[in-house]
């Protein structure tokens, strides 16, 4: 039977839809080959940045964990939770913080610091505050990820702080990615106030999402956290006072001088670079990868930080 016969005994509709099915494969190839052309590896993005892509770390909102290991320092989000925030800088300035220790280490968890014996004062801070799990949506910034969460129904950056948000109750909140740092509390959902604060150094657990007060998130220095000794008593404290590591001090950035302070500026969140950034992590164009995922968690959109260039 030739192909013009063999045309002639197919219904009319079966060649409409195998024309449409070739159609999505040639639009499908056409897409992949479209990203192909256009996306560029993170390396090429962070290259071709401009200056106004970034902007520096405010003193104001920025701490300093001395550690022997070496200097940890944290960006604080008051956007989300202002009353821990500001009772947690009262505390540093007040010295709380120097000679604490990191008690808690737990695998791929969190490492937590404070005081172990619970017998320092607190001077002029407040011991307990009303948490703040989230916060209305109003009026926070807010640059949306273009894939689906399973934790909440939009998810996207706010300042460069990994946010989740839903529409329909009108809140938003910082969801636990790694280098996130929280206070600690108890069972009480309004026992704490900054005396304890933890990071998060293992995989993102979003199920502590809106259970805890997140404060802010680590920029530099998470690796002299994360590679720790591992505590061995429950929940990873250390079960004897010698196996804690001191804390030397922490300090609010403002009050540090400035030839002791660290330059560091963060990539924009809000800009046409950080959203090929983003697109450069859903479809990976390196050399080494072989397959293109089209698709990134919230926690695993990085925020490039950098020392500004001289000049």
């Amino acid at each position: 039977m030739t192909v013009n016969k063999w045309l002639s005994t197919v219904p009319a509709a079966t060649l409409v839809f195998a024309a449409l099915g070739v159609g999505r494969i040639y639009t499908a190839i056409a897409a992949e080959a479209a990203v192909a052309t256009q996306a560029r590896t993170m390396t090429q993005v962070l290259a071709d940045s401009k200056p106004s892509d970034w902007r520096p770390l405010d003193p104001d909102k920025t701490l300093y964990l001395e550690l022997a290991q070496g200097r940890v320092i944290i960006e604080l989000a008051p956007q989300f939770a202002p009353n821990h925030v500001a009772n947690i800088v009262t505390m540093v300035r007040a010295g709380y913080f120097d000679g604490l220790a990191v008690m808690r280490v737990q695998d791929n968890y969190v490492a937590q610091w404070g005081d172990a014996e619970g017998k320092r004062p607190i001077g002029n801070a407040k011991n307990t505050l009303t948490a703040e799990f989230d916060r209305a949506a109003a009026g926070l910034p807010f640059v949306k990820l273009p894939d689906a969460d399973t934790y909440a129904p939009e998810v996207g950056l706010s300042d460069g702080f990994p946010t989740a948000r839903d529409g329909a109750s009108g809140r938003a909140w910082m969801a636990h990615c790694y280098g996130t740092v929280g206070a600690g509390r108890d069972t009480d959902a309004n026992s704490g106030g900054g005396k304890e604060l933890y990071a998060v150094i293992g995989h993102s657990p979003r199920h502590l999402d809106r259970n805890v007060t997140l404060v802010g998130r680590i920029v530099k220095g998470i690796e002299w956290l994360s590679s720790l000794p591992r505590g061995t008593g429950d929940l990873g404290f250390y079960e004897k006072p010698e196996q804690r590591v001191p804390i030397k001090s922490i300090r609010v950035m403002a009050d540090v001088p400035a030839a002791e302070r660290t330059p560091l500026e963060v990539m924009r969140t809000d800009t046409p670079t950080f959203k090929a950034l983003v697109e450069s992590r859903r479809n990976r164009t390196d050399e080494w990868f072989k397959y293109r995922a089209g698709r990134v968690e919230l926690c695993n959109v990085p925020i490039p930080v950098r020392t500004p260039p001289k000049g």
